[in-house]
């Protein structure tokens, strides 16, 4: 394509690179902005800036945060006593707009597959198992979910963390089955995911 200008074509070719975003629709967004007021193109620019370098992870769960502690581990009406053991962020995202789930979670930052090199030393696995260990009166922990997507890699994840934390008497569970097998927890809808939580089952 014959850009009318080299910069259009700088900006096509960087917001091409976006998940889901063809050449076509990088280029009517790259439109669309230079037709709008410089002030709102600069807003989004320093937004994204802002969130690239500003966004850090909770110290405790590894969710994304603004500070050392987000904001589901700070809220004082989460349940304390469960936590639910997902892959990423988007994960944390999918289960609360169920509004099913009122506990508190931990982000694994991915999951098992030997096939692409990632091994439990890859993974927030030790930071888990010593917020399963602690037992403060405040903050000790009954219940343990594994909302792992139903792939074979999530299976094995979910094998080891039962081994790990069988050790510590906690109860664990799973979500129930309403999600395909190898089918992953963002692509589920609302209501699915959200009696899979409410349905779970004992891990065994």
């Amino acid at each position: 394509m014959n850009y009318p200008s080299r910069l259009i074509e700088e900006a096509v070719s960087e917001i091409s690179r976006l998940p889901g975003i063809g050449k076509k629709t990088a280029l009517r967004l790259a439109l669309h902005l230079l037709k709008r007021e410089e002030e709102q193109t600069r807003s989004l620019s320093e937004a994204l800036v802002n969130m690239r370098t500003k966004t850090t992870y909770c110290v405790k769960c590894h969710n994304i945060a603004d500070d050392r502690h987000c904001n589901i581990c700070t809220n004082p009406r989460r349940d304390q006593s469960i936590i639910c053991v997902v892959v990423d962020t988007r994960d944390v995202l999918a289960i609360e707009s169920t509004n099913q789930y009122k506990g508190l979670y931990h982000v694994l930052g991915g999951i098992i597959s030997p096939l692409e090199g990632i091994g439990p030393a890859d993974l927030n696995i030790d930071s888990l198992v010593a917020r399963v260990e602690y037992k403060g009166e405040e903050d000790a922990v009954n219940e343990v979910i594994l909302a792992l997507s139903p792939t074979m890699e999530g299976d094995t994840t979910a094998f080891y963390l039962q081994k790990k934390l069988r050790t510590t008497g906690i109860k664990m569970s799973t979500i129930a089955r309403g999600v395909p097998i190898g089918g992953d927890l963002e692509y589920a809808d609302e209501i699915t995911l959200g009696r899979s939580i409410v349905s779970r089952v004992a891990y065994d």
